[in-house]
């Protein structure tokens, strides 16, 4: 680990000004679970650290407004027990209960997690030096280097979304269930404040795999707004893992549902797992509408998910898993009261 410097700011813009004083190498941090990894395997180094959990106003959970909004320093585990949200939002709850451990939870913030980086293993191995043991090239850790995965070990590789240049899963469980949503966040920066959708804070690998999310530099995301929507109540978060806890998704879907005479009036469904970026299915989502959802539907939409889906040597099965996880996941989500 390389050395940096260090400040905690009392607010927002103090933060703000902080990056800009910083330049180049300066990085936010609020719980730290994921960016500390990172420094300790050598992949991130930032120079300087802008603690952002000291500023006020910023942690709150409030669901009796217009809309569902959460400060980006609310705690993952706060949010996943808050009365209303496990109620009539299961899919955020169960998003946030499903990923990493209690402790995490307990440490990690919602706002820190829509920007946690790939758990590609090529990406997370080694500093970038070429006479190192064990480096393999990343075209998100160094740009132009190239990407090992492709020509490498894929299983874990994502089925969507993917380009000549990079074929890493977008690893979050959250992100996933607010894009199903059309969730947003509020973003400041030293330009002002604006809102973007979380559909659209990240962006495609393309050429540039290290340009991994639309935000400025210095911009800070302050919270995260959800509408709400009846359709909340039949929803759910379903996650396919190799091991039931503490893993990242194999493949998973985020679900819910808007019924209307046993008929499906709209669907929200997105993918986790299988993409290099958070995936709305939006081919499952018309093909549901006007439906009346049964095991079969409910296949067929899980498998008009995977559009477009292109298998790696090794990750074939992914598609046909993704389905049945969509197809399972819309079952679930029907069969509970609304």
């Amino acid at each position: 680990m390389q050395p940096f410097t260090y400040t905690s700011p009392r607010s927002a813009a103090e933060a703000i000004a902080a990056f800009g004083r910083a330049g180049a190498g300066a990085s936010y941090i609020a719980g730290g679970t994921s960016l500390y990894d990172m420094m300790k395997l050598d992949v991130a180094r930032p120079r300087h650290l802008i603690d952002v959990t000291a500023i006020e106003g910023l942690d709150g959970i409030d669901t009796d407004g217009a809309v569902l909004r959460f400060g980006a320093l609310a705690r993952m585990s706060d949010v996943a027990r808050d009365a209303r949200v496990l109620r009539d939002y299961p899919v955020l709850a169960e998003s946030l209960s499903k990923a990493a451990s209690q402790q995490l939870r307990n440490m990690a913030t919602v706002g820190g997690n829509l920007l946690q980086r790939t758990r590609c293993v090529y990406f997370r191995n080694g500093t970038g030096n070429p006479s190192a043991v064990g480096v393999y090239p990343c075209n998100k850790r160094e740009p132009g280097s190239g990407c090992a995965a492709i020509e490498g070990i894929d299983r874990g590789q994502a089925v969507l979304g993917q380009s000549a240049a990079c074929t890493a899963v977008s690893p979050g469980d959250w992100p996933v269930a607010l894009v199903a949503l059309d969730a947003s966040v509020e973003i400041l920066g030293s330009g002002g404040s604006r809102t973007l959708r979380v559909a659209d804070l990240y962006r495609a690998p393309g050429t540039t795999p290290h340009l991994e999310f639309a935000l400025s530099p210095g911009e800070i995301i302050v919270a995260i707004t959800v509408p709400k929507t009846a359709a909340g109540r039949r929803s759910t978060y379903h996650k396919i893992r190799d091991r039931e806890s503490y893993a990242f998704a194999l493949a998973s879907a985020a679900v819910a549902l808007d019924l209307a005479g046993g008929r499906v009036r709209r669907a929200h469904v997105a993918l986790g797992g299988v993409a290099t970026r958070p995936w709305r299915a939006e081919a499952a989502e018309r093909m549901l509408a006007g439906q009346r959802l049964t095991a079969e539907t409910a296949l067929a939409a899980g498998r008009a998910a995977l559009t477009g889906a292109r298998a790696g040597r090794h990750n074939g099965f992914k598609i046909e898993l993704a389905a049945r996880t969509v197809a399972d996941a819309l079952m679930i989500a029907m069969e509970r009261n609304a």
